[in-house]
Formats: structure tokens, sequence, C-alpha cells
């Protein structure tokens, strides 16, 4: 299934058409009345990640397999504030995400095959621990002793905390093959903004539609491809499409006032998820990239080397801010 999924795709990558648009697929929910479904991953092979929010509001991780049965709901062993959530997986099925202890805050976790262990970034007092690649490296966000919320990417084991200059809080969605990795800051009015780093260190940013409100970058692929979403003035929420170095493209469930999309895979199959207006429900979404013969992107800014010189605003670490922003 997925081999003939991503068939349009890979001609897409492989020609350079005029544009490109989102198309839809599918949606999902995990099962059970009343869950609001939030995938936030979608690995090569066609397995998703993600968590759902039952009607008592306790966030329970969960994968959807690529054969669409679910596996049973993942509960960290030492969560004690009924948050457990899914947010990386790699080919491997190697899964990533962050639990509450009620004591102490969030915590990371990995999971693989019915088996958790637990991650902190030393010397932090939070780890939000949110994206994979097939290596096994990851990312996320923690609170340092400077007190600013940081981002984070391991690789080969050295871990390596920054942030986004003039950011008032960093975070890191996801990483790729390449170890370049997207995310999400805000700057010092508390509006969101997307930027990617690169393999060399250079980070480019913002990320923004023209006219938003506020803009998140949350999964990226290994050509480096990012999704994400944006709010504008009117109150709607759209999802996102980036393609570097300056092409958006937007997509709107039908009829819903708020579209994410958070993971892209290798393919261009994208998942995310809608809010249904009349019920408050969340449903999961899988779409994929497809090519066009006229060029549909909307207008934004072209992301910018940032200056390495400049350092972060003074500590807010009163306010965390998580990966779903």
């Amino acid at each position: 299934m997925i081999a003939l999924l991503a068939l349009p795709v890979l001609g897409a990558f492989a020609e350079t058409p005029a544009g490109f648009s989102v198309q839809l697929i599918t949606t999902f929910d995990y099962p059970g009345s009343g869950n609001s479904t939030r995938p936030e991953r979608i690995s090569d092979l066609g397995d998703i990640v993600g968590y759902y929010i039952d009607l008592s509001l306790v966030h329970r991780g969960f994968i959807r397999f690529r054969n669409g049965n679910f596996s049973a709901p993942l509960v960290d062993p030492n969560d004690t504030g009924g948050i457990t959530e899914g947010w990386g997986i790699n080919n491997s099925r190697l899964v990533c995400g962050y639990y509450l202890d009620a004591a102490s805050g969030d915590r990371g976790f990995f999971w693989r095959a019915g088996m958790f262990h637990n991650f902190d970034v030393p010397g932090s007092s939070l780890t939000l621990l949110v994206g994979l690649n097939n290596a096994g490296d990851f990312c996320g966000s923690d609170l340092p002793r400077s007190g600013v919320q940081s981002a984070f990417f391991s690789v080969g084991g050295v871990i390596t905390e920054f942030t986004v200059p003039r950011a008032t809080d960093s975070l890191a969605e996801q990483i790729n093959s390449s170890n370049q990795v997207c995310g999400v800051y805000l700057d010092d009015s508390f509006v969101s903004h997307g930027y990617y780093r690169d393999s060399d260190g250079t980070i480019y940013g913002p990320i923004d539609v023209v006219g938003s409100t506020g803009t998140g970058i949350i999964g990226n692929n290994d050509s480096n491809w990012m999704v994400g979403r944006y709010s504008d003035s009117g109150g709607l929420t759209h999802g996102l499409l980036f393609i570097p170095p300056n092409r958006y493209i937007t997509y709107d469930y039908p009829g819903s006032t708020f579209t994410s999309l958070n993971g892209i895979n290798v393919q261009g199959i994208i998942v995310g998820r809608y809010l249904d207006p009349s019920s408050g429900i969340e449903h999961g979404i899988i779409a994929r990239v497809v090519r066009t013969a006229a060029d549909q992107s909307t207008q934004g800014v072209t992301p910018q080397k940032q200056s390495s010189q400049a350092g972060p605003l003074p500590s807010r670490s009163q306010v965390v801010v998580e990966p779903d922003f």
C-alpha cells in the first residue's frame, strides 16, 4: 500500500513541476468513543506514532502500524500526571516521546517492543523528547541551568544544546538523516516562528507565511521538506508544507477551522490532524505531496541566516512551551 501511495510523489521528486499541493488520502481515529487523535510522525515504512486525549483529558501514546492496526496505549510506568505522548518513530520502530512526572515535570522516554527507557538531558530540569531519525539520533527541548528553554539534539551520543538567536524559547521538533533539525521558537512578543538548523550549525529563520500571526515547523524529511501550521488574523489555523528556500503550500481539511501537518516521510506521505468544529474532537489525517501543473504556493518569508553573535533573551523559566505550542 505504501509503495502504491508513493508513486505519484516519487514522480514529483524526479521531475521539476510548476508546483506542489497536499492531497488527502484518508482520516483515522484511535479506537474509543470521544478520543481526540493527534498523529505526530510517520516512518518511511508507514508506521505512525502519536497520542490521543480521552474524555478525562488523559494523554496516551499510540502506534498506528503500516497495516492500519493500532498498538495498545503507550503509558510510561513513571507517568504520575496522566500524560504519556508518542512523538517520534523511525524505521526500526524505535519510538520517543515524553511523560509527566507530577512531582518533577516533563521527562523523555524511548520505547521499543514494549520496553520503556527514560531519558533526561543531563543537568536539565525538563526534557521534551520529540524527534528521531533512522540512525537513532534524536532531538527535543530542555530547560538547562540558564533558565532559557533550549533546543537540543544528540548525534552519536553527543548532546548539543542551542537557542535560536533572540528567542525566548527554542524547540527542536525533528531531525533527519542529514542531521538537519527543524522546529519552532518564540520571539520577545511570544509569537511563534519556524526555523531550521543545517548540519553545519547554521540556523535559518524565520519561516513565516506573510500575514500570519504565528507559524511553527513540526517535522522534516530527508529532503528537508518541512511541515507545520500557521494561524491567521481571523483565528483560523492552516496546515503548511515548506520547501526551502521559500516555497509555502497551505492545506486545510474541508470545513475545519484548525489543520496541522506534523510529520512527513521520504516518500512525501504526511500525517497530521484536524479539528471538527461541531464536536471539538480532533481526527488524524494521512495525506501526500503531489505535483501540480500550476504553482499553488502562497507568499512567505525567505528564511535568512541568523547571526550566531546574538544571545538568548533573559530567562522565562516560569513558562514552558510544549512541542505542540
